[in-house]
């Protein structure tokens, strides 16, 4: 069984994402620095209006650094978020050196325990990712990495991604510029778990275009084809 993962802003791209057979939600704003926290307010219309699990993206600015008052506000923000109708999380810190900022990463992953979390793509910025991944191997709650196996995306990291599946599948969740044609490779390598988010949108309508729901059935029929075969 694959799993189908959609960007979403708001309870309209919530209602198209499951209109169109998605099976799990990113909730983000500002997908133009990468996808930051949105409001509670946007999450609770969200649960309103989808039955699809939302994973709330906690992130304060762009880039993947933090500091401990930004830490404190998203450790309370996630509070908010789950009361809102979160089901879980999309975060991850790195130093400055480009390592995996494992005790603010952990502080996290600890506040936001029972529910479950996603790695965010600051895997893709891992000075050294072997170790990146060594080291997300530790930490509680994690049960998916969204990464393209490089900082430009999929078309560059393909040959990263095949690589990383012969150890890694079960935790990827490829996303970031990925597109049809990277799918059957994927699959093949033994990827089930994908996430698009301009895909899904007209082409040309920008980062505040709505999610289309002709477009992600497209994308559910794809995604499983590939895995039937």
């Amino acid at each position: 069984m694959s799993l189908l993962e959609v960007v979403a802003m708001n309870e309209v791209d919530a209602e198209a994402a499951e209109t169109g057979g998605a099976d799990r939600i990113m909730a983000v704003a500002d997908r133009q620095a990468g996808g930051l926290t949105p409001d509670p307010k946007t999450v609770a219309a969200m649960r309103k209006t989808t039955s699809l699990p939302i994973r709330v993206v906690l992130r304060a600015k762009n880039g993947f650094r933090t500091t401990e008052p930004e830490l404190g506000r998203l450790c309370r923000a996630a509070a908010a978020h789950a009361d809102a109708g979160a089901d879980g999380f999309v975060f991850g810190f790195l130093h400055a050196d480009h390592t995996v900022d494992l005790s603010a990463t952990a502080r996290l992953a600890d506040t936001v325990l029972p529910l479950p979390w996603t790695f965010h793509r600051a895997i893709d910025h891992a000075a050294e990712p072997e170790a990146a991944w060594r080291t997300l191997r530790l930490l509680r709650g994690l049960d998916s990495v969204l990464c393209a196996g490089a900082a430009g995306g999929v078309g560059a990291g393909m040959e990263a991604l095949l690589r990383r599946a012969a150890h890694d599948a079960r935790l990827m969740l490829v996303g970031g510029g990925l597109r049809r044609r990277h799918v059957p490779a994927l699959v093949a390598a033994g990827v089930r778990a994908f996430q698009v988010g301009d895909a899904v949108r007209p082409v040309g309508g920008g980062p505040q275009a709505p999610v289309d729901a002709a477009r992600v059935r497209e994308w559910r029929t794809l995604v499983d084809a590939a895995a039937d075969h």
